[in-house]
Protein backbone atom coordinates (compact mmCIF):
# COMPACT_ATOMS: atom_id res chain seq x y z
CA UNK A 1 0.00 0.00 0.00
CA UNK A 2 1.75 3.41 -1.19
CA UNK A 3 1.06 6.57 0.28
CA UNK A 4 3.52 9.01 -1.40
CA UNK A 5 6.90 9.19 -2.88
CA UNK A 6 7.75 11.87 -0.03
CA UNK A 7 6.19 9.86 2.86
CA UNK A 8 9.57 9.29 4.77
CA UNK A 9 9.10 12.34 7.04
CA UNK A 10 5.60 11.98 7.64
CA UNK A 11 5.93 8.27 8.45
CA UNK A 12 8.92 8.95 11.28
CA UNK A 13 6.60 11.31 13.18
CA UNK A 14 3.58 8.78 12.93
CA UNK A 15 5.30 6.36 14.33
CA UNK A 16 6.04 8.39 17.37
CA UNK A 17 2.69 9.91 17.69
CA UNK A 18 1.17 6.10 17.68
CA UNK A 19 3.59 5.23 20.41
CA UNK A 20 2.59 8.48 22.76
CA UNK A 21 -0.60 7.86 22.46
CA UNK A 22 -0.55 3.78 23.17
CA UNK A 23 0.97 5.07 26.13
CA UNK A 24 -0.78 7.58 26.74
CA UNK A 25 -4.17 5.59 26.07
CA UNK A 26 -2.63 3.17 29.21
CA UNK A 27 -1.93 6.09 31.65
CA UNK A 28 -5.36 6.50 31.40
CA UNK A 29 -6.70 3.61 33.27
CA UNK A 30 -3.57 3.61 35.41
CA UNK A 31 -2.11 0.17 33.44
CA UNK A 32 1.20 -0.23 31.76
CA UNK A 33 1.07 0.06 27.80
CA UNK A 34 1.18 -4.28 27.77
CA UNK A 35 -1.26 -4.98 30.25
CA UNK A 36 -3.09 -1.86 28.29
CA UNK A 37 -2.63 -4.21 24.71
CA UNK A 38 -3.04 -7.35 25.86
CA UNK A 39 -6.62 -8.36 26.44
CA UNK A 40 -8.36 -9.74 30.03
CA UNK A 41 -7.02 -12.74 31.13
CA UNK A 42 -10.83 -13.77 30.91
CA UNK A 43 -12.96 -13.28 28.29
CA UNK A 44 -15.12 -10.42 28.86
CA UNK A 45 -19.04 -12.22 29.97
CA UNK A 46 -21.95 -10.68 31.56
CA UNK A 47 -24.92 -12.60 31.00
CA UNK A 48 -24.40 -16.49 31.42
CA UNK A 49 -26.12 -18.96 28.80
CA UNK A 50 -29.19 -19.07 31.16
CA UNK A 51 -29.98 -15.54 31.12
CA UNK A 52 -28.03 -14.70 34.76
CA UNK A 53 -26.67 -11.60 35.15
CA UNK A 54 -22.97 -12.49 36.13
CA UNK A 55 -21.66 -11.19 39.71
CA UNK A 56 -19.14 -8.02 38.75
CA UNK A 57 -15.91 -10.73 40.12
CA UNK A 58 -17.15 -13.43 37.27
CA UNK A 59 -17.84 -11.35 34.57
CA UNK A 60 -14.13 -11.18 33.22
CA UNK A 61 -13.54 -7.46 34.31
CA UNK A 62 -10.24 -6.21 35.68
CA UNK A 63 -8.22 -2.91 36.24
CA UNK A 64 -7.99 -0.91 32.82
CA UNK A 65 -10.80 -3.90 31.24
CA UNK A 66 -13.99 -2.64 33.28
CA UNK A 67 -17.15 -2.19 31.08
CA UNK A 68 -20.73 -0.48 32.47
CA UNK A 69 -23.80 -2.36 31.80
CA UNK A 70 -25.80 -0.59 28.32
CA UNK A 71 -28.35 0.80 28.50
CA UNK A 72 -31.93 -0.36 28.90
CA UNK A 73 -32.96 1.02 25.85
CA UNK A 74 -30.29 0.06 23.84
CA UNK A 75 -30.75 -3.50 25.21
CA UNK A 76 -34.15 -3.81 23.63
CA UNK A 77 -33.36 -2.24 20.81
CA UNK A 78 -30.94 -5.02 20.52
CA UNK A 79 -32.80 -7.89 21.42
CA UNK A 80 -35.40 -6.35 18.64
CA UNK A 81 -32.80 -6.82 15.79
CA UNK A 82 -31.55 -10.19 17.09
CA UNK A 83 -35.22 -11.53 16.75
CA UNK A 84 -35.59 -9.69 13.68
CA UNK A 85 -32.05 -11.25 12.44
CA UNK A 86 -33.14 -15.02 13.20
CA UNK A 87 -36.07 -15.07 11.08
CA UNK A 88 -34.16 -13.42 8.58
CA UNK A 89 -31.48 -16.09 8.88
CA UNK A 90 -34.31 -19.01 8.92
CA UNK A 91 -36.13 -17.43 5.92
CA UNK A 92 -32.86 -17.11 3.59
CA UNK A 93 -32.04 -20.43 4.21
CA UNK A 94 -35.81 -21.33 3.10
CA UNK A 95 -35.36 -18.98 0.04
CA UNK A 96 -32.05 -21.14 -0.76
CA UNK A 97 -33.70 -24.37 -1.00
CA UNK A 98 -36.61 -22.68 -3.33
CA UNK A 99 -34.59 -21.73 -5.55
CA UNK A 100 -34.92 -17.84 -5.01
CA UNK A 101 -31.48 -17.66 -3.79
CA UNK A 102 -28.67 -18.75 -5.36
CA UNK A 103 -26.11 -19.04 -2.13
CA UNK A 104 -26.59 -17.82 1.59
CA UNK A 105 -24.11 -18.17 4.15
CA UNK A 106 -25.97 -17.89 7.61
CA UNK A 107 -25.28 -16.53 10.84
CA UNK A 108 -27.95 -18.16 12.76
CA UNK A 109 -26.13 -18.71 16.41
CA UNK A 110 -23.84 -15.45 15.23
CA UNK A 111 -26.56 -12.53 15.30
CA UNK A 112 -25.22 -11.01 18.44
CA UNK A 113 -22.26 -10.42 16.41
CA UNK A 114 -24.20 -9.25 13.83
CA UNK A 115 -26.30 -6.59 15.85
CA UNK A 116 -23.71 -5.54 18.30
CA UNK A 117 -21.10 -4.58 15.02
CA UNK A 118 -24.26 -2.02 13.88
CA UNK A 119 -25.36 -0.58 16.81
CA UNK A 120 -22.48 0.57 18.44
CA UNK A 121 -21.46 2.60 15.63
CA UNK A 122 -22.83 6.55 14.86
CA UNK A 123 -24.63 7.36 11.45
CA UNK A 124 -21.24 8.78 10.26
CA UNK A 125 -18.88 6.16 10.76
CA UNK A 126 -18.05 3.13 8.41
CA UNK A 127 -18.35 -0.91 8.54
CA UNK A 128 -17.12 -2.86 6.18
CA UNK A 129 -18.85 -6.84 6.21
CA UNK A 130 -18.14 -9.89 5.63
CA UNK A 131 -19.86 -12.12 3.27
CA UNK A 132 -21.40 -13.60 6.27
CA UNK A 133 -22.46 -10.35 8.18
CA UNK A 134 -26.03 -9.58 6.05
CA UNK A 135 -27.85 -9.13 9.74
CA UNK A 136 -25.39 -6.80 10.21
CA UNK A 137 -25.71 -4.90 7.35
CA UNK A 138 -29.64 -4.56 7.62
CA UNK A 139 -29.47 -3.97 11.10
CA UNK A 140 -27.24 -1.41 10.08
CA UNK A 141 -30.39 0.45 8.01
CA UNK A 142 -30.14 -1.04 4.88
CA UNK A 143 -33.31 -2.13 3.26
CA UNK A 144 -33.40 -6.29 3.78
CA UNK A 145 -34.17 -6.87 -0.32
CA UNK A 146 -31.49 -4.75 -0.74
CA UNK A 147 -29.17 -6.57 1.53
CA UNK A 148 -29.97 -9.71 0.02
CA UNK A 149 -29.85 -9.11 -3.54
CA UNK A 150 -26.06 -9.94 -3.73
CA UNK A 151 -26.74 -13.63 -3.06
CA UNK A 152 -29.67 -14.03 -5.96
CA UNK A 153 -26.06 -13.86 -8.34
CA UNK A 154 -27.30 -10.43 -9.22
CA UNK A 155 -23.63 -8.23 -10.98
CA UNK A 156 -24.29 -5.20 -8.19
CA UNK A 157 -24.57 -5.31 -4.32
CA UNK A 158 -27.94 -3.85 -3.93
CA UNK A 159 -27.33 -0.77 -1.74
CA UNK A 160 -25.26 2.05 -1.90
CA UNK A 161 -22.18 2.07 0.11
CA UNK A 162 -21.90 5.66 0.29
CA UNK A 163 -25.32 6.34 1.50
CA UNK A 164 -25.16 3.54 4.23
CA UNK A 165 -21.55 3.88 5.25
CA UNK A 166 -21.46 0.18 4.56
CA UNK A 167 -18.98 -1.95 2.56
CA UNK A 168 -20.10 -4.85 -0.03
CA UNK A 169 -20.40 -7.62 1.14
CA UNK A 170 -17.74 -10.05 -0.86
CA UNK A 171 -16.64 -13.31 -0.74
CA UNK A 172 -12.83 -12.73 -1.11
CA UNK A 173 -11.15 -13.58 1.87
CA UNK A 174 -10.15 -10.22 4.50
CA UNK A 175 -10.00 -7.80 1.75
CA UNK A 176 -12.56 -5.35 2.96
CA UNK A 177 -10.07 -4.63 6.17
CA UNK A 178 -7.42 -2.79 4.00
CA UNK A 179 -10.18 -1.24 2.71
CA UNK A 180 -11.55 -0.55 6.09
CA UNK A 181 -7.78 0.80 6.62
CA UNK A 182 -8.21 2.77 3.55
CA UNK A 183 -11.10 4.73 4.34
CA UNK A 184 -9.71 5.34 7.89
CA UNK A 185 -6.59 6.75 6.71
CA UNK A 186 -8.45 9.28 4.36
CA UNK A 187 -10.47 10.06 7.21
CA UNK A 188 -7.68 11.36 9.44
CA UNK A 189 -5.83 13.29 6.67
CA UNK A 190 -9.19 14.91 6.28
CA UNK A 191 -9.52 15.34 10.43
CA UNK A 192 -12.98 13.94 10.26
CA UNK A 193 -14.66 12.41 13.20
CA UNK A 194 -15.30 8.73 11.51
CA UNK A 195 -14.87 5.44 13.31
CA UNK A 196 -14.58 2.43 10.92
CA UNK A 197 -15.40 -0.86 12.06
CA UNK A 198 -13.60 -4.19 10.18
CA UNK A 199 -14.92 -7.64 10.52
CA UNK A 200 -13.91 -10.74 9.69
CA UNK A 201 -13.71 -14.38 10.82
CA UNK A 202 -10.98 -16.57 12.47
CA UNK A 203 -10.14 -17.73 9.25
CA UNK A 204 -9.34 -14.26 7.80
CA UNK A 205 -6.85 -14.27 10.53
CA UNK A 206 -4.43 -16.65 9.00
CA UNK A 207 -4.46 -14.40 5.70
CA UNK A 208 -1.65 -12.23 4.90
CA UNK A 209 -4.50 -9.23 4.27
CA UNK A 210 -4.89 -9.55 7.82
CA UNK A 211 -1.61 -8.74 8.89
CA UNK A 212 -0.88 -5.91 6.48
CA UNK A 213 -4.59 -3.91 7.32
CA UNK A 214 -3.29 -4.54 11.47
CA UNK A 215 -0.05 -3.29 10.86
CA UNK A 216 -0.74 -0.09 8.77
CA UNK A 217 -3.65 0.78 11.00
CA UNK A 218 -0.86 0.39 14.54
CA UNK A 219 1.77 2.48 12.61
CA UNK A 220 -0.51 5.55 11.22
CA UNK A 221 -2.57 5.50 14.46
CA UNK A 222 -5.74 5.20 12.92
CA UNK A 223 -9.52 4.54 14.01
CA UNK A 224 -10.25 1.21 12.94
CA UNK A 225 -12.23 -1.61 15.03
CA UNK A 226 -11.09 -5.10 14.19
CA UNK A 227 -13.63 -7.74 14.92
CA UNK A 228 -13.12 -11.15 14.66
CA UNK A 229 -15.88 -13.52 14.56
CA UNK A 230 -14.45 -16.55 16.29
CA UNK A 231 -16.75 -19.30 15.07
CA UNK A 232 -14.33 -21.91 15.56
CA UNK A 233 -13.86 -22.75 11.66
CA UNK A 234 -12.80 -21.42 8.46
CA UNK A 235 -14.86 -23.37 6.21
CA UNK A 236 -14.16 -26.83 7.28
CA UNK A 237 -11.07 -25.96 9.36
CA UNK A 238 -11.13 -25.95 13.04
CA UNK A 239 -9.24 -23.16 14.94
CA UNK A 240 -6.46 -25.36 16.38
CA UNK A 241 -5.32 -25.73 12.86
CA UNK A 242 -4.84 -21.97 12.21
CA UNK A 243 -3.65 -20.43 15.52
CA UNK A 244 -1.98 -21.97 18.58
CA UNK A 245 -1.90 -18.19 20.21
CA UNK A 246 -3.47 -17.88 23.46
CA UNK A 247 -6.67 -16.62 21.46
CA UNK A 248 -6.66 -14.65 18.43
CA UNK A 249 -6.82 -11.40 20.75
CA UNK A 250 -3.16 -11.77 21.61
CA UNK A 251 -2.73 -10.93 18.13
CA UNK A 252 -3.21 -7.40 18.85
CA UNK A 253 0.04 -6.44 21.08
CA UNK A 254 2.66 -8.28 18.37
CA UNK A 255 1.14 -4.64 16.34
CA UNK A 256 0.75 -2.13 19.27
CA UNK A 257 -2.77 -1.99 19.43
CA UNK A 258 -5.18 -3.10 22.56
CA UNK A 259 -7.01 -6.44 22.20
CA UNK A 260 -9.85 -7.95 23.99
CA UNK A 261 -12.13 -11.17 23.65
CA UNK A 262 -16.14 -11.30 24.96
CA UNK A 263 -18.26 -14.09 24.74
CA UNK A 264 -19.62 -13.76 21.17
CA UNK A 265 -23.40 -14.96 22.10
CA UNK A 266 -23.53 -12.36 24.93
CA UNK A 267 -25.19 -9.21 23.29
CA UNK A 268 -24.63 -7.28 26.70
CA UNK A 269 -21.39 -7.67 26.86
CA UNK A 270 -20.71 -7.47 23.28
CA UNK A 271 -22.02 -3.57 23.22
CA UNK A 272 -20.31 -3.02 26.38
CA UNK A 273 -16.94 -4.14 24.68
CA UNK A 274 -18.06 -2.62 20.92
CA UNK A 275 -19.59 1.05 22.83
CA UNK A 276 -16.21 1.38 24.89
CA UNK A 277 -13.79 0.23 22.07
CA UNK A 278 -15.94 2.89 19.70
CA UNK A 279 -15.18 5.38 21.99
CA UNK A 280 -11.38 4.89 22.65
CA UNK A 281 -11.08 5.03 18.76
CA UNK A 282 -12.84 8.01 18.63
CA UNK A 283 -10.77 9.96 21.06
CA UNK A 284 -7.69 8.90 19.74
CA UNK A 285 -6.05 5.83 21.63
CA UNK A 286 -6.06 3.82 18.00
CA UNK A 287 -6.86 0.85 16.73
CA UNK A 288 -8.19 -1.99 18.76
CA UNK A 289 -8.65 -5.53 18.07
CA UNK A 290 -11.97 -7.61 19.67
CA UNK A 291 -12.51 -11.04 19.26
CA UNK A 292 -15.96 -12.68 20.00
CA UNK A 293 -15.92 -16.37 20.52
CA UNK A 294 -19.32 -17.68 18.95
CA UNK A 295 -20.13 -20.21 17.31
CA UNK A 296 -21.86 -21.06 13.27
CA UNK A 297 -24.93 -23.37 14.13
CA UNK A 298 -25.13 -24.29 10.79
CA UNK A 299 -23.52 -25.10 7.50
CA UNK A 300 -20.88 -22.81 5.98
CA UNK A 301 -23.65 -22.30 3.04
CA UNK A 302 -26.12 -24.29 1.49
CA UNK A 303 -23.23 -26.02 -0.65
CA UNK A 304 -21.47 -27.11 2.44
CA UNK A 305 -22.02 -30.80 4.38
CA UNK A 306 -20.73 -29.54 7.72
CA UNK A 307 -21.12 -33.20 8.82
CA UNK A 308 -17.80 -33.99 7.60
CA UNK A 309 -16.07 -32.35 10.03
CA UNK A 310 -17.89 -31.33 13.40
CA UNK A 311 -19.88 -33.97 15.63
CA UNK A 312 -23.83 -33.25 16.42
CA UNK A 313 -23.02 -33.17 19.90
CA UNK A 314 -20.93 -29.73 19.70
CA UNK A 315 -23.81 -27.97 17.76
CA UNK A 316 -26.25 -29.27 20.57
CA UNK A 317 -23.29 -28.04 23.48
CA UNK A 318 -23.20 -24.56 21.47
CA UNK A 319 -27.54 -24.37 21.05
CA UNK A 320 -28.01 -24.01 24.70
CA UNK A 321 -25.45 -20.97 24.38
CA UNK A 322 -28.20 -19.62 22.05
CA UNK A 323 -27.82 -15.57 22.40
CA UNK A 324 -31.29 -15.04 21.27
CA UNK A 325 -32.51 -17.17 23.84
CA UNK A 326 -30.25 -15.87 26.54
CA UNK A 327 -31.33 -11.99 26.04
CA UNK A 328 -34.48 -13.19 26.14
CA UNK A 329 -34.14 -14.69 29.38
CA UNK A 330 -32.27 -11.68 30.58
CA UNK A 331 -34.59 -9.22 29.94
CA UNK A 332 -37.54 -10.97 30.96
CA UNK A 333 -35.97 -11.35 34.03
CA UNK A 334 -35.56 -8.02 35.05
CA UNK A 335 -39.02 -7.08 34.01
CA UNK A 336 -37.85 -5.23 30.68
CA UNK A 337 -39.54 -7.49 28.25
CA UNK A 338 -43.66 -8.53 28.96
CA UNK A 339 -45.78 -10.46 26.60
CA UNK A 340 -47.17 -7.71 24.51
CA UNK A 341 -43.46 -6.36 23.82
CA UNK A 342 -42.61 -10.04 22.28
CA UNK A 343 -45.83 -10.36 20.38
CA UNK A 344 -44.83 -6.65 18.25
CA UNK A 345 -41.33 -7.53 18.03
CA UNK A 346 -42.53 -11.47 16.28
CA UNK A 347 -44.81 -9.49 13.91
CA UNK A 348 -42.23 -7.20 13.41
CA UNK A 349 -39.76 -9.69 12.60
CA UNK A 350 -42.60 -11.97 10.33
CA UNK A 351 -43.15 -8.29 8.36
CA UNK A 352 -39.06 -8.73 7.35
CA UNK A 353 -39.54 -11.80 6.60
CA UNK A 354 -42.63 -11.52 3.88
CA UNK A 355 -41.09 -8.51 2.50
CA UNK A 356 -37.87 -10.75 1.62
CA UNK A 357 -40.46 -13.47 -0.09
CA UNK A 358 -42.01 -11.05 -2.16
CA UNK A 359 -38.86 -8.93 -3.09
CA UNK A 360 -36.62 -12.12 -4.01
CA UNK A 361 -40.03 -13.58 -6.17
CA UNK A 362 -39.67 -10.81 -8.22
CA UNK A 363 -38.37 -11.26 -11.86
CA UNK A 364 -34.62 -9.55 -12.19
CA UNK A 365 -34.77 -7.89 -16.19
CA UNK A 366 -31.56 -9.00 -17.48
CA UNK A 367 -29.18 -6.52 -19.70
CA UNK A 368 -26.23 -8.46 -21.64
CA UNK A 369 -24.72 -5.55 -22.00
CA UNK A 370 -24.22 -4.76 -18.61
CA UNK A 371 -21.30 -6.89 -18.82
CA UNK A 372 -19.23 -4.41 -20.52
CA UNK A 373 -20.33 -1.24 -18.82
CA UNK A 374 -19.31 -1.14 -15.69
CA UNK A 375 -15.59 -2.46 -16.25
CA UNK A 376 -13.72 1.21 -17.14
CA UNK A 377 -15.37 4.45 -16.78
CA UNK A 378 -14.01 4.86 -20.41
CA UNK A 379 -14.76 1.47 -22.52
CA UNK A 380 -11.85 0.29 -24.05
CA UNK A 381 -11.51 -1.00 -27.73
CA UNK A 382 -11.49 -4.78 -26.96
CA UNK A 383 -14.88 -3.92 -24.59
CA UNK A 384 -16.63 -2.11 -27.12
CA UNK A 385 -15.77 -5.04 -30.31
CA UNK A 386 -16.71 -7.52 -27.44
CA UNK A 387 -19.94 -5.65 -27.06
CA UNK A 388 -21.07 -5.24 -30.81
CA UNK A 389 -20.34 -9.24 -30.89
CA UNK A 390 -22.73 -10.05 -28.53
CA UNK A 391 -25.00 -7.97 -30.01
CA UNK A 392 -25.07 -8.61 -33.18
CA UNK A 393 -25.66 -12.43 -31.69
CA UNK A 394 -28.72 -11.35 -29.60
CA UNK A 395 -30.08 -9.92 -32.78
CA UNK A 396 -29.19 -13.29 -34.56
CA UNK A 397 -30.74 -15.19 -31.96
CA UNK A 398 -33.84 -12.86 -31.06
CA UNK A 399 -36.19 -14.15 -34.15
CA UNK A 400 -35.97 -17.97 -32.93
CA UNK A 401 -36.48 -17.13 -29.60
CA UNK A 402 -39.66 -14.74 -30.60
CA UNK A 403 -41.34 -18.01 -32.03
CA UNK A 404 -40.75 -20.12 -29.25
CA UNK A 405 -42.17 -17.92 -27.09
CA UNK A 406 -45.25 -17.62 -29.42
CA UNK A 407 -45.79 -21.17 -29.60
CA UNK A 408 -46.26 -21.47 -26.03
Amino acid sequence: MTISANHTAPHQAGTASAEDALTEAAKKFGITAEDYMLPARHQIEMVDPEGRLKPEGEQGTEPGHEYPLPGDAELLAAYEQLVVGRRVNDQNSALVRQGRMAVYPSSHGQEACQVAAALCLASGDWMFPTYRDAVAVMTRGVDPVQVMTIFRGDWHGGFDPLKHKVGIQCTPLTTQLLHAVGVAHAAKLRDEDTVVLAMCGDGATSEGDFHEALNFAAVFHLPVIFFVQNNKYAISVPLAHQSVAPSLAHKAVGYGMAGERVDGNDVVALLAVLDRAVALARGGSGPLLVEANTYRMQAHTNADDDTRYRESAEVAEWRAKDPVHRMRAYLTERGLLDSAAEERIAAHAEEVAAALREGLSEDVPVDPQELFRHVFAKPTPQLKEQSVLLADELARDAPSIDSKEAGK
